[in-house]
């Protein structure tokens, strides 16, 4: 869609600026003087003020930039951009249409097998993945059903004869598919859904049965309309015995989109946002499927209904089976990070364009010009940069283990706990940050035109998608467990003591404030010392690991009653502990990102490994100063570096804020790809007229009086007068 070049303005907006005039601080000029479609770059590193730009930048891109850019570069096509005014059954066929564009450019096929036409590159497969959300979430969305669910389980849970049967049409698009995995009544408790798939010996066949409503599917992209096939999560019976959840390929509608018969479907309608895809609802009645259907990598049935698995535990069974389908974390994750990176390459670019209230001359400020502006957008942008480097990690990491070369049960442990780690906390922060941008861009950050509201809307269900967050970080929290317990799955947290007495005598010098003692002594010298002490890398990582430690340790002497307690009972003790364990699982993700975002340090040079350092700082500072009451409770932190932590962050922000722009200018991104309207320079230009207008006003002669000038010289003139009765 054509950027819209009318001009309007934000009626009588003040962007949330208070009236008290700020100061104008040198800023960096705008990169671009009008509206353009290109990000202009600095060319020289080494200059004055610059940072090198294209180094970061190659560090943001990772390791699959070439598959990155080469998305990019087709998304540019303005068939694939989302037009908000359309009606959602006319955005549901756009992306039906934009399906077809993704196949004919070659981007769909490269995870897959290369018997099957695939090019088996699994990471660069989540890569480009990732960079359709700048072209429309619903596209990148129904994508992902279709791709990197519906075909990802055809090939992660099925064998090469199922590979050879349907993956040639699921990556063509002949076979539009649906992953019938959530039901009305179970969500993320996967292992309890109702559907059930009895084998029936005698004819050889699978059984699907919905047996009561809320074992309905729901929520299901592809479900409404398109979906031909689907690949249904259910109970697999035989023999009378449940062998627990497995995936079957099912057939649901025939060539014309009819349901086949047993199948009933009902549409979702229009949603909060994403309505370009047509989610559902799909039920079974006792639909018959050939026993060769079953998805069998981890689960197979005998002509006879005889059940074998090449693994013996069905827990361990059945988390494995689930995290053949990570990837859809692991995509997501990164999807929220580059809205995140559109939402503030929009709002930071509007931040040194729009001016508002004098400066004490005739120009009026930036909005970046204020502090509260700069303490509301730029640790976000920290948190944003800490989070791209985590995801290369957690990229390669699940690259590793689904290209087969690092493929062990211990490293698909910790790539699911990585991926519900990571997941969670970028998707918090996209919508977070897409809602101060939004703000802080007033009343023309309201406008859809400019992206932030279209995007929220859209984003807002990937904190419930592939997991709800609270659910994930659960996951986190008992790995964390795990690790000093590994009897905790079956709740004998006996082993946790050994932990919890090696912490004891570290949180007994805290609680009795000799750690707090030491520090004061540090501290002596005033608050110049203190701050100059947070600078410390060591010191971020040991306050962000302390606290992961100690709500662990906490949590798990917590638990340890519940060793001999009957299972409800020691349910009701674990639940007394839910809260503290999302905060430790949160505190470990904090912490991850802090630490890739470090290690990123070391491949930059000069000053442009000066600049990121800041901003690493002011991500981790940010972070303590979040929990800075517990820090402070701990005796982890005093209460004078408590103090100095508020304006040493001021100190960072003043430091970054001349290099903002290069920030999000290393994003890589196009206004092509941002598409907002105020990122375009256009603001630029407003002002600029403005300028103008008041330059010349002021020199002619029609340029009315101000009332409070003449009120000025009617006082002086006034007291003149005065002055002369008296002589």
């Amino acid at each position: 869609m054509p950027l819209n070049e009318n001009v309007t303005t934000a009626g009588n907006d003040t962007d949330n600026l208070s009236e008290h005039r700020a100061p104008q601080k040198g800023s960096p000029a705008p990169l671009s003087q009008g509206p353009t479609e290109e990000v202009q770059t600095v060319q020289d590193p080494q200059a004055a003020g610059a940072i090198d730009v294209a180094a970061i930048h190659d560090e943001l891109m990772g390791k699959w930039k070439d598959i990155r850019q080469y998305t990019r570069d087709i998304i540019e096509d303005p068939e694939l951009h989302k037009i908000d005014t359309d009606s959602y059954q006319d955005q549901r066929k756009r992306v039906s249409r934009q399906l077809e564009v993704l196949v004919n450019k070659g981007v769909v096929h490269r995870a897959y097998p290369k018997y099957v036409g695939g090019q088996e590159n699994p990471g660069g497969n989540i890569a480009g993945f990732e960079e359709l959300v700048a072209a429309d979430p619903s596209l990148q969305i129904k994508a992902g059903v279709q791709w990197g669910l519906f075909g990802a389980a055809v090939h992660q849970l099925g064998s090469e004869e199922h590979h050879r049967k349907w993956l040639p049409d699921i990556m063509s698009l002949k076979t539009p598919g649906v992953f019938a995995m959530t039901e009305i009544g179970h969500g993320s408790d996967v292992a309890s859904v109702g559907t059930t798939a009895t084998f029936d010996a005698e004819s050889g066949e699978f059984v699907i049965n919905t047996p009561f409503k809320a074992a309905w599917k729901d929520y299901l992209g592809n479900a409404a309309q398109d979906g031909k096939a689907a690949v249904v999560f259910a109970q697999l019976i035989t023999r009378g015995v449940n062998h627990g959840v497995h995936a079957f390929y099912v057939p649901i509608r025939d060539e014309e989109g009819y349901n086949l018969p047993g199948i009933t479907s009902e549409d979702d309608g229009r949603k909060g946002g994403l309505n370009g895809v047509d989610n559902g609802r799909l039920a079974f009645d006792h639909v018959r499927i050939p026993r060769t259907n079953l998805l069998n990598r981890y689960g197979e049935v005998a002509e006879d209904g005889t059940y074998s698995s090449p693994i013996d535990s069905p827990g361990r069974r059945f988390f494995t089976t689930l995290g053949t389908l990570v990837q859809g974390r692991v995509s997501l994750d990164g999807s929220a990070i580059n809205a995140a990176k559109i939402g503030l390459s929009i709002a930071i670019r509007y931040a040194y364009e729009r001016r508002q209230f004098s400066a004490g001359g005739d120009a009026e400020a930036t909005l970046m010009s204020y502090q509260l502006h700069r303490r509301r957008l730029l640790p976000l942008l920290a948190t944003t940069y800490a989070q791209a480097f985590a995801h290369h990690d957690l990229l390669e990491t699940f690259d590793e283990v689904f290209s087969g070369r690092q493929d062990t049960p211990e490293n698909r442990a910790e790539l699911e706990t990585l991926a519900a780690a990571l997941k969670p906390m970028s998707t918090w922060n996209a919508l977070e940050t897409l809602q101060e941008c939004r703000e802080a861009c007033g009343g023309s950050g309201f406008m859809t035109k400019n992206r932030f509201t279209s995007l929220y809307q859209d984003l807002d269900v990937y904190a419930t998608f592939e997991g709800d967050n609270h659910v994930l970080l659960q996951l986190v929290a008992k790995r964390l467990l795990g690790d000093y317990s590994k009897e905790f799955a079956a709740l004998d947290f006996g082993t946790i003591t050994k932990y919890v007495s090696s912490r004891a005598e570290d949180l007994a010098v805290n609680r009795t404030g000799l750690r707090r003692a030491a520090q004061i002594l540090q501290d002596t010298g005033g608050q110049r010392k203190s701050a100059k002490a947070l600078k410390d890398p060591k010191l971020q990582r040991d306050l962000l690991g302390d606290r992961v430690h100690t709500l662990v340790a906490e949590a798990a002497d917590a638990l340890r009653p519940a060793k001999k307690m009957r299972p409800e009972d020691a349910t009701q003790v674990f639940n007394t502990q839910q809260v503290k364990l999302i905060e430790a699982a949160r505190s470990h993700a904090e912490l991850l990102q802090w630490e890739a975002m470090t290690e990123s340090l070391t491949k930059l040079e000069g000053k442009t490994a000066e600049v990121m350092t800041s901003l690493r700082d002011l991500f981790g500072m940010t972070l303590i100063e979040k929990n800075l009451g517990w820090y402070i409770s701990y005796g982890l932190v005093s209460t004078q570096r408590g103090r100095a932590l508020g304006e040493y962050i001021n100190h960072l922000l003043e430091k970054i804020e001349p290099f903002s722009l290069q920030l999000v200018e290393a994003f890589g991104f196009k206004q092509v790809h941002l598409r907002a309207e105020i990122s375009s320079g256009i603001e630029a230009v407003r002002q600029s007229d403005a300028s103008e207008y008041f330059r010349k006003l002021r020199a002619s002669s029609d340029a009315p009086v101000d009332e409070k000038t003449l009120n000025k010289m009617k006082h002086k003139q006034k007291a003149q007068h005065s002055s002369k009765k008296k002589r």
